[in-house]
């Protein structure tokens, strides 16, 4: 069972969950765990894609292509594309 921890408005709005459990039968990534299981998290592809959303697993960063085995716990924060490059002046 992986643990998929989902932080954010944004992401808890598409999902409709905070916390979901989901069964594994042997390693994989976390792209392919959302690809197998597009009823419940399809919609975070998207995000993910984008580069909107923050993967952690087990408290290491990580991204789409990182392996998750059973007993992990991903846990997906969405960030903006809002930045500050320092490069321009920030608006008031």
């Amino acid at each position: 069972m992986i643990v998929i921890q989902i932080f954010g408005h944004t992401l808890r709005a598409v999902v409709d969950e905070n916390e979901l459990e989901i069964p594994v039968s042997g390693p994989t990534t976390v792209k392919q765990l959302i690809e197998a299981n597009p009823t419940q998290l399809g919609a975070l592809l998207q995000y993910i894609k984008s580069r909107e959303a923050l993967i952690t697993i087990n408290k290491k960063i990580g991204s789409e292509d990182s392996p998750v085995r059973d007993g992990d716990v991903i846990k997906l924060s969405f960030q903006s594309h809002a930045s500050y490059d320092g490069t321009r002046d920030i608006p008031t």
